[in-house]
């Protein structure tokens, strides 16, 4: 597949395509309002979801039910297809993220016949199309059910630390435009900055800074390039103490200004 296609609100990509506007688009921590399900057909990376960050491989997918905090690294040898899925999909959607190894040929077949049915409905906008591509995501949703008997998010961090960033990032997603740093927090989750911080670097390889931080950043590139809001009202949006700081901080995490990236996106 080679380019994005829409029907409604329903989006389908080749996973390559994901990050081509820049790395911050797959691997800055964000949520997203709508289910999204990604294929990995072939190659490797990493993936964080919640509390948790894992490896993929060959023939891996997942599900991300909205509004959870993720994001992963997709380099050259990564393909696949991703799958947004709409803030209005109706069908019957785990409540928890997957991890879903799809091992079987004859299961890893009906992944690529189920995503390819997707796409064309998608492409053709034919009489019906809406129906048939909803349908073919309930079929979709079938196979999640009946793979996730045997497979789930897999776990290598200690329980009291997933469950820590996991309780962590869910408040991000409520209060990261308020101005609020580690230790504000740290003092609504009862704990100290540096066992938030440490729980973080177990759960996921970042630190608690860092993930807050790719949260706001996520948030001021998607505005920068997506509206034309005023940069000062960005920097009030997102919480920071002045204009100024904002762009110092920006600059710092991704090598250009606000204005600059604007211009080159």
């Amino acid at each position: 597949m080679s380019e994005a296609f829409h029907l409604s609100d329903m989006r389908i990509f080749p996973v390559s395509q994901l990050g081509a506007k820049g790395k911050w688009r797959t691997e800055a921590m964000r949520t997203l309002s709508e289910p999204f399900f990604v294929w990995f057909k072939r190659g490797q990376g990493r993936i964080t979801i919640g509390g948790s960050s894992i490896n993929y491989s060959m023939n891996n997918a997942f599900f991300i039910p909205a509004g959870t905090m993720h994001g992963f690294d997709v380099n050259l040898n990564v393909f696949g297809t991703a799958l947004f899925m709409g803030r209005n999909c109706k069908a019957v959607l785990p409540e928890q993220p997957l991890h879903l190894r799809v091992r079987d040929g004859i299961h890893q077949t009906e992944m690529t016949f189920l995503l390819e049915n997707i796409q064309r409905e998608i492409f053709n906008s034919n009489v019906g199309s809406d129906r048939a591509a909803s349908a073919y995501v309930d079929l979709l949703s079938v196979f999640m059910q009946r793979q996730a008997t045997h497979s789930s998010v897999a776990q290598s961090s200690p329980k009291s630390s997933r469950e820590i960033v996991e309780a962590f990032t869910k408040l991000i997603e409520d209060e990261f435009r308020n101005g609020f740093n580690v230790s504000d927090f740290a003092q609504k989750l009862g704990m100290t900055p540096t066992h938030l911080t440490r729980s973080c670097k177990i759960a996921c390889g970042k630190s608690a800074l860092q993930i807050l931080q790719d949260r706001k950043m996520f948030e001021a590139c998607k505005l920068l390039t997506e509206t034309q809001v005023p940069i000062g009202d960005i920097s009030q949006t997102l919480g920071f103490v002045s204009p100024a700081y904002f762009s110092r901080a920006f600059a710092q995490i991704t090598g250009k200004n606000p204005t600059d990236f604007r211009k080159l996106n």
